[in-house]
């Protein structure tokens, strides 16, 4: 199914690090299976031990995502990029939606290296930056991540919503289910599509994994996905999740892009 290609793509996928040279590479160890509801202390990091850290920066040495420069550790941005990140408004401009940042230049590149770009060690930053914004989770929570068709999972080689929510999973002390949607139907890229166009691509397109209904009946979701543009996407996985009878939802993403057409 699509957690067994989730496993075994990430298993196989290089994980090329942050660095504008392309210099910074280690291999992603696989990670291990995600049960709906287990606690994500459970999870193998995806960081080498801490005892290793100084030999691997000694070889690899940590550089800021988007600019190169050198870096004490391997943990966020230089001083001067930091800035050119935008918190995104509280409250939110768009209710339900927690977003990390406004989605800019700056956004679309790390966006667009943790997505197309291979490199997945991006993930625990970003998903820093959405759990600092996300606040505490009263009760008990399931994080589920927006799905990809498993022809686009497999050219990728790992789905990237997936990699945040068990990230942000971790931080927020709840569980996770990478599975918990399928995206049955494969669909073209939605970019400079309008708010119709991207309704009518979708419909039918998303829908709740059925082996795991009964895990995702009257359960708390954060919904995670990387950027959040016109909200048609969500909206999809909104009405699987009714559909499986899933109690409140809550939409987490890193990049929100605010004059969406």
């Amino acid at each position: 199914g699509i957690l067994a290609i989730n496993q075994c793509a990430i298993k196989i996928k290089q994980d090329e690090l942050a660095g504008a040279g392309g210099d910074r590479r280690r291999h992603a160890p696989p990670l291990p299976c995600l049960r709906a509801g287990r606690k994500q202390g459970k999870l193998a990091a995806m960081q080498p031990p801490a005892a290793l850290a100084p030999l691997v920066d000694l070889i690899f040495p940590p550089r800021c995502p988007l600019c190169g420069e050198g870096l004490a550790a391997q943990t966020g941005l230089c001083a001067e990029c930091w800035p050119q990140l935008v918190l995104a408004p509280d409250p939110p401009a768009v209710a339900g939606v927690t977003a990390g940042v406004v989605y800019n230049n700056a956004a679309r590149d790390l966006v667009l290296a943790f997505k197309h770009g291979g490199k997945i060690a991006l993930a625990p930053m970003l998903a820093r930056m959405i759990n600092a914004r996300l606040g505490m989770l009263d009760g008990d929570w399931l994080a589920v991540p927006v799905p990809l068709h498993r022809m686009r999972l497999w050219h990728r080689g790992y789905n990237q919503s997936a990699l945040l929510a068990a990230e942000l999973a971790k931080l927020a002390g709840c569980g996770v289910m990478v599975d918990g949607l399928v995206r049955n139907k494969r669909t073209p890229s939605l970019g400079g599509l309008g708010r119709a166009e991207r309704r009518a691509v979708l419909s039918g397109a998303i829908q709740h994994n059925a082996s795991r209904a009964e895990k995702l009946r009257g359960r708390n979701i954060v919904l995670v996905d990387d950027v959040y543009t016109s909200g048609a996407t969500t909206n999809a996985c909104l009405g699987a999740l009714q559909q499986a009878g899933a109690g409140k939802v809550r939409i987490a993403c890193f990049a929100q892009v605010l004059d969406s057409e």
